[in-house]
């Protein structure tokens, strides 16, 4: 093998289970996973893993959700325009995916631990050095870079770690598992907003590091790959892209991201400037979108483990379109409220989804992890561009959301389009 190819897979055969890997017949496991014909699909030590998967994305993708409410006050206390303290949510998303070829294949090469452990250590000192920060710069070294890390050092691999756990009912584990960005985005801002008037936004960020001290930890601790490691192989596997669907399917998450965080990120924002609500109340439409993420990440995926995950997928990709076009729609308080409910549930389905079609699209397990991270990979620079686009779109607009709006919405248009071609070469195939 040639240096090019130990480092991309150009034409590696696909490695088949062992019968001694994948136990079949209709029994659980020493570990109490429970087995079907030919898939596990739960137990105890599954569920378990499900129960810690949704404690770290608690820790990571909870605090993606609540960087409205960090916004807000870093656009009150430092002397930024709101598109350039959007890169710093920006890079907290970008880092969690971009890292991902990495993590991922690491984690299929059976480093899952050191993994955990260099992730959980960014993570706690991005935080605990959010706490001192007073400049611009320092948010972007600590909050932006330091925890983005963090997050993708821990949250590819623990999908990765997941997911073989499960087969007809993945869609559903998954959407456990990213409920912790629902409630995450719940208890975040709330701790923020109650605490900054009473000890200071230092003190207030300290408490936050220390919930994630007490519940990332331990969740890391106790998930455990399934899958053995591939530990001769590839850090990138490009003849995936040769697979329509997967590729397909990558170039509309690309759009959906690139365009699915604005109102994230500025639907707090657009609140208070353009509707007049108050700082408090326009907090809380963050928390609304993040707790009504919760039944909008789990419903639809119920739904899924029934029709399919692209199945589901699809209209819950066409609705959040036209959800996005009627933002330019909305001019009033009770109409933000409604608008909150609705992108919120629909907004954490297109999250809760993609992540559990990404695993089936790779045939064999100890691939899921390299396929995962390169998805992420491409993922991460429409997550890094989006809000900041957005934010720049704003300025040009003198303070208007028009031409954010639109762009929102078109971003994700593409990326309809794009999931309708997935699937319909995935339906072509034998």
């Amino acid at each position: 093998m040639t240096d090019v190819e130990s480092i991309v897979d150009i034409d590696s055969s696909p490695r088949v289970e062992k019968p001694d890997e994948i136990n079949q017949g209709n029994r659980n496991d020493q570990n109490g996973v429970s087995r079907g014909n030919d898939r596990i699909d739960g137990g105890w030590q599954a569920w378990l893993q499900v129960i810690c998967g949704h404690f770290v994305v608690f820790n990571s993708w909870g605090y993606i959700n609540a960087w409205g409410v960090f916004q807000n006050y870093y656009t009150s206390t430092l002397p930024e325009s709101s598109s350039a303290i959007s890169w710093v949510g920006s890079l907290q998303i970008f880092l969690l995916f971009f890292i991902g070829t990495l993590s991922g294949r690491l984690t299929d090469a059976g480093y899952f631990r050191a993994l955990a452990v260099a992730g959980v250590l960014f993570h706690l000192v991005g935080i605990f050095m959010t706490s001192l920060c007073t400049q611009y710069y320092q948010v972007v070294l600590a909050q932006g870079i330091c925890m983005g890390i963090g997050n993708g050092l821990t949250f590819c691999p623990t999908v990765a770690v997941v997911a073989p756990y499960f087969y007809k009912k993945r869609g559903f584990a998954m959407a456990l598992i990213l409920t912790g960005s629902g409630t995450g985005g719940l208890v975040f801002p709330a701790v923020v907003r109650q605490l900054i008037p009473q000890v200071g936004f230092g003190w207030a960020v300290r408490v936050l590091g220390l919930l994630t001290l007490v519940t990332e930890i331990p969740s890391l601790a106790l998930l455990k790959p399934r899958v053995p490691p591939r530990k001769d192989g590839p850090l990138l596997e490009l003849k995936a892209f040769k697979e329509l669907p997967y590729l397909f399917f990558t170039i509309a998450m690309f759009f959906n991201f690139w365009g699915l965080y604005v109102v994230f990120f500025y639907l707090s924002s657009f609140a208070r400037d353009r509707v007049g609500m108050s700082e408090t109340s326009a907090s809380n439409l963050v928390m609304i979108l993040s707790g009504i993420g919760i039944p909008g990440r789990l419903i639809p995926a119920y739904g899924a483990d029934k029709v399919g995950l692209l199945n589901m997928y699809i209209p819950v990709s066409l609705s959040t379109v036209v959800i996005l076009y009627c933002w330019i729609a909305v001019k009033s308080v009770a109409g933000l409220y409604v608008y909150a409910v609705v992108y919120g549930f629909f907004g954490a389905a297109i999250q809760a989804l993609f992540p559990g079609i990404l695993t089936l699209m790779s045939k064999d397990p100890t691939k899921t992890g390299i396929r995962v991270g390169m998805t992420f990979t491409v993922i991460s620079f429409g997550a890094l561009t989006g809000s900041p686009i957005a934010g720049v779109l704003v300025s040009r607009d003198n303070g208007g959301y028009l031409y954010a709006q639109l762009f929102s919405g078109t971003s994700l248009c593409i990326g309809a389009v794009f999931t309708l071609l997935c699937k319909f070469f995935q339906s072509r195939q034998p």
